[in-house]
């Protein structure tokens, strides 16, 4: 009996560190990314349903997938009156619980997937998930995708921290959960999967394709169980590409989308240097600034409801070809100038939403222009309102392959592929040649956060100091009387920096070593701490890059 016993604690032990350490690789691990997406999947249901509770209850429409036209209705002072409530909400969440007053969103899930080990911040991203709540349902121009993949990365973490799983599992937990939530939002099971890998995950590892599809499969089921087996967006019939004659077309289209894209992230980062520029002058309190935002949002607004929320009326009748030329330029910028602006305020939520209403708006233009000017060879301006969807959201996303699948399953349109593709490729090259790859990826280099390179540029940032110096009881350690000498000259490096920081020390010195303090404060001397070997510091180096190399290839 005893032995019964002991066998079964050794087993036990055993599947445990398979589970750490190998469970991407092991029909376990299905089950627990199945209960991970199944999660992710309620969370993300769950929020949407939120924002259309408050949304009913802030402005009283009955339909709201016809808000927009509802609002034009409501008296303008409500209409200004709700984002500024929204506004003051968001701002007292983020200035008390928060450290810096930041809404986290997809960017920090990349963050968390590169530099944690599959993990966020949690109750930073608790705050976050409220304010987007409040943000979408109270007149914020922005979009759900970004609270719902933060929300998915909350709960994997919480799984990660529980099971203590390595990085390896960590980020195949974190790449199902967001696959389910990205699913069950959009009903859109092969994007999500996909938006996980090339997106959050920034490889196509083979070890994760499984598990993820899994759960992306279940966030599929719990989206039609909650919301139908419906598309997003209903295009009417006739969307025929007129083949080979209209593939120039296409390609130009994409290189104005890849514009209008640009355009669109510039302007949020002017706007957000702006805002702090302006709260810097006017001491402004930080957590008066949503409210103030929600003012300028409600002034827009009365003008244009069609900024109020995600903008699904909007996109629509985009792509049904409901709008002329002029409203489609018209609501284009307004709606560039309402995202720029909430964004800025830091009142939450995402830009894929908001992308695929100005690619439908910009491809309406430019195909009611098209058309018009070439009417024997050309085929309705709703399909370049369709392939201008996908170009923008693609080039802001920086994901062309997810987006185009994305935009086919949000309209069940498969036939007309081509166009869609055309313009998607073009738009993201050009997109990516000015600036660092995507949206996400601009904002971590902003923070400082070098992403858009590779594994080579950002895994320096991963180690302290600290971690790789060799202390002074080392018998490997260097003369002390060298390192006071080197210290004296300048030459050292603060033991809480990372390696990022200490290797151009070793590219200007020419030095083997290079001495580790810990900064006491303004005109105090610095405590010695030890001493980082170049060679030390090239071998946690190597070691991590191969480590990331033998995880995305397997």
């Amino acid at each position: 009996m005893l032995a019964q016993i002991v066998h079964t604690r050794h087993a036990f032990r055993r599947g445990w560190q398979l589970l750490r350490h190998r469970g991407p690789g092991q029909v376990q691990f299905w089950f627990i990314a199945l209960g991970v997406g199944i999660a992710a999947a309620g969370a993300a249901v769950l929020f949407r349903m939120g924002i259309e509770t408050l949304q009913e209850a802030a402005y009283g429409a009955e339909d709201l997938h016809r808000l927009h036209t509802f609002a034009e209705t409501l008296a303008w002072w409500w209409i200004v009156a709700v984002p500024i409530a929204g506004g003051l909400a968001v701002g007292l969440l983020l200035h008390f619980f928060t450290p810096d007053g930041r809404v986290r969103a997809v960017a920090d899930v990349i963050e968390g997937a590169a530099l944690n080990d599959g993990r966020v911040e949690t109750k930073a991203g608790l705050t976050s998930t409220a304010c987007s709540l409040i943000t979408l349902s109270t007149g914020g121009s922005t979009g759900r995708e970004g609270p719902v993949v933060h929300l998915a990365a909350l709960l994997s973490s919480w799984v990660s921290n529980a099971i203590r799983a390595d990085g390896v599992t960590g980020r195949d937990l974190l790449g199902c959960a967001v696959a389910a939530a990205v699913s069950a939002s959009f009903n859109a099971p092969i994007a999500g999967a996909l938006f996980a890998m090339e997106v959050v995950l920034r490889h196509f590892a083979l070890h994760a394709f499984a598990p993820i599809v899994i759960a992306s499969a279940a966030g599929t089921v719990i989206g039609r169980m909650a919301f139908g087996d419906v598309t997003n967006f209903v295009l009417p019939g006739g969307s025929v590409l007129e083949f080979y004659a209209e593939i120039p077309a296409f390609l130009l289209l994409g290189l104005v989308c890849g514009l209008v894209a640009v355009v669109t992230m510039r302007a949020i980062f002017w706007s957000e240097d702006a805002g702090n520029l302006v709260q810097a002058r006017t001491r402004m309190p930080l957590w008066l600034r949503p409210a103030v935002t929600g003012a300028l949002l409600g002034g827009i607004a009365v003008a244009f409801p069609h900024i109020i929320g995600v903008g699904y009326e909007t996109t629509t009748r985009a792509l049904t070809g409901d709008l002329l030329l002029h409203e489609a330029v018209v609501f284009c910028i307004v709606k560039v100038i309402a995202v720029a602006v909430t964004m800025a305020g830091r009142m939450g939520g995402g830009v894929f939403s908001p992308s695929l209403m100005l690619g439908a708006l910009t491809g309406l233009a430019f195909g009611l222009v098209a058309t018009g000017l070439f009417p024997d060879i050309s085929g309705a301006p709703t399909l370049y309102a369709l392939a201008g969807m996908g170009a923008v959201a693609a080039a802001v996303l920086g994901a062309p392959i997810s987006t185009t699948l994305i935009v086919f399953e949000l309209t069940g349109d498969w036939q007309t592929g081509l166009a869609v593709m055309v313009a998607v490729s073009t738009s993201t090259a050009l997109a990516s040649r000015l600036v660092d790859r995507s949206f996400f990826l601009s904002q971590l280099e902003r923070r400082g956060v070098h992403l858009a390179a590779g594994p080579q540029e950002y895994l320096l940032q991963m180690f302290r100091v600290a971690s790789v110096m060799r202390g002074p009881l080392d018998d490997r350690a260097p003369d002390e009387a060298r390192l006071w000498d080197l210290i004296g000259n300048g030459v050292y490096v603060d033991a809480n920096a990372t390696l990022e920081a200490a290797m151009p020390i070793f590219d200007k010195s020419g030095l083997p070593f290079i001495p580790v303090v810990r900064l006491t404060g303004a005109g105090k001397s610095p405590e010695l701490q030890g001493a980082l070997f170049h060679v030390d510091a090239l071998k946690a180096y190597n070691r991590a890059l191969a480590a990331t190399a033998e995880e995305e290839h397997s």
